[in-house]
């Protein structure tokens, strides 16, 4: 593998753990929480565009949709109605930096149940909602919900899975977050003629809330966690389960007790610790990969691909069956990344998924540039449009996607990971509000700039996983320190003590 330009293996001292059916099984309810996530991402933009929820809640931009005088580019410019999509994502960022404190002292698992409940909550006052206030207060729920579950659950993947395959099982999240939004556009479309299926789709969150809530009551917490709260007869067990009735697990264990006792030399303020300056490389990763993420564009086009594909000549049902068809592109692209995400390793998904997506925003752009009129666009190109939207999403989802979720859950230290993914989740969050409050009005002073602009964060986000990216793959998350200290850009930030030093004389000799 690539680290700081050069091949290395993983070191020898790696616990390499076998692919059991328990450990299966744990990983994809864990994996579940996405569910919330993307059903949630899928279904706000596609009721937006139902004419009972605007006539209920938005009149006067149900008026501006029928006007064929109105610029199709600036129907859907409201303020409110944007709010509408993004205060679930402010919700979520401080629920997310909240669940640092949480996930550590009552473990992953307890938080995913708490988010679990927590969205529950949301989607029935959503469904029953009367009156804007009742909407944003479901919203605000639904996101302290789904700021709990982006938090835990992918630390809970990256640490229950055996190293070789971590990439794999860490794309579940995601790959259920793609599940979510393609079962919600489904039943957007299904719901749309009906004058309370706006009601239906809201209400139908409470699916996958009790799927992943029921799901995670029946499995164990990690044994990284549990080992954290001095639990160590609950994490040998932990591990017997996961690893196989016949494993050793004994060396885990004891590594995972040496790691643990090591971390309370630290500090014990994490949100302190995080920024001193041997975690400065870390905390770049948390910051930038999560920001740049939103930067390609993607949730501003799953929230408001109705909007779009109805602003470049799409009709009511045709923008929701397209956006079905753009969301399986996105599953299925999901699942290519889930196999080869441990083979050719994170930095190369990463680039080709930068640079595919790049050439079809460039695309979009030129297509829309070329019309005469934002009234009369030809069904070939808003076809082309979709076919290049295809194609974007289809990079997202073997690399930005799920990798902006593996990364931070797999590069910090024991002491600090749940912190690291809290910063990591919250940023995330913070930049889908901002853009979510602005995409429209965006939409409509830029028109097709817009793609242009998403264009340019996408060349700049390639170069930056180019430069100042290691490779991760197959690396024991103990054993993580190494690929900063072997880095060109990163080992100045980084101290060698004995222990990292052995860690590191295992990547040089392999």
């Amino acid at each position: 593998m690539a680290v700081g330009g050069f091949a290395v293996d993983a070191p020898s001292n790696s616990f390499d753990g076998k692919i059991t059916l328990s450990v299966v099984i744990t990983c994809i309810v864990a994996a579940s929480g996405g569910l919330i996530f993307g059903y949630d991402t899928g279904i706000s933009g596609g009721v937006t565009t139902m004419a009972p929820f605007l006539e209920k809640f938005f009149p006067e931009i149900q008026k501006k949709s029928a006007s064929t005088k109105a610029n199709v580019y600036c129907v859907y410019d409201s303020q409110v109605l944007t709010l509408f999509t993004s205060s679930l994502y402010l919700a979520a960022m401080v629920s997310s930096l909240a669940a640092s404190r949480v996930t550590a002292a009552v473990g992953r698992r307890n938080t995913i149940i708490l988010g679990g409940c927590t969205f529950l909550a949301g989607s029935v006052i959503n469904g029953g909602a009367e009156n804007i206030a009742m909407l944003i207060l479901g919203r605000i729920l639904l996101g302290l919900g789904v700021g709990f579950t982006s938090q835990a659950a992918p630390v809970y993947l990256s640490e229950i899975a055996p190293p070789k395959w971590r990439g794999a099982f860490n794309t579940g999240f995601n790959f259920f977050l793609g599940v979510g939004v393609v079962v919600a556009n489904c039943i957007n479309y299904a719901t749309s003629k009906l004058s309370w299926g706006w009601r239906l789709s809201l209400g139908l969150a409470v699916v996958p809330a009790v799927i992943m809530t029921v799901g995670a009551f029946l499995i164990t917490d990690t044994p990284a966690s549990l080992v954290q709260r001095g639990k160590t007869d609950k994490a040998r067990n932990a591990l017997r389960k996961i690893r196989g009735p016949t494993a050793d697990v004994e060396g885990e264990l004891e590594e995972l007790v040496k790691w643990t006792e090591k971390s309370k030399d630290l500090p014990q303020e994490p949100f302190c610790t995080i920024f001193e300056r041997q975690y400065r490389p870390h905390l770049v990763m948390a910051f930038g990969i999560p920001f740049l993420q939103q930067l390609t564009g993607i949730n501003v086009v799953a929230f408001y691909a109705p909007n779009l594909f109805q602003s470049v000549g799409f009709g009511s049902d045709a923008a929701l069956l397209s956006t079905i068809i753009l969301g399986l592109v996105n599953l299925a692209s999901i699942l290519v990344s889930t196999v080869v995400v441990d083979r050719f390793g994170r930095r190369f998904l990463f680039i080709i998924g930068g640079v595919q997506m790049l050439l079809c925003q460039i695309a979009v752009s030129v297509v829309l540039a070329l019309q005469r009129s934002t009234q009369h666009i030809s069904k070939s190109d808003a076809t082309l449009v979709l076919v290049l939207m295809c194609v974007y999403a289809a990079g997202f989802g073997w690399s930005w996607g799920p990798l902006t979720w593996l990364i931070p859950s797999e590069i910090f230290p024991l002491k600090i990971r749940t912190t690291g993914q809290s910063i990591s989740v919250g940023i995330n969050f913070l930049t889908v509000f901002v853009l979510s409050q602005t995409f429209l009005s965006m939409l409509c002073s830029f028109k097709y700039g817009a793609f242009l602009f998403y264009a340019a964060w996408i060349a700049l986000m390639t170069m930056f996983i180019v430069l100042c990216l290691p490779e991760t793959k197959g690396i024991p998350l103990e054993s993580m320190h190494a690929i900063w200290r072997n880095h060109w850009l990163w080992h100045r930030f980084v101290p060698k003590d004995d222990a990292q030093a052995q860690d590191q004389d295992h990547l040089s000799q392999t």
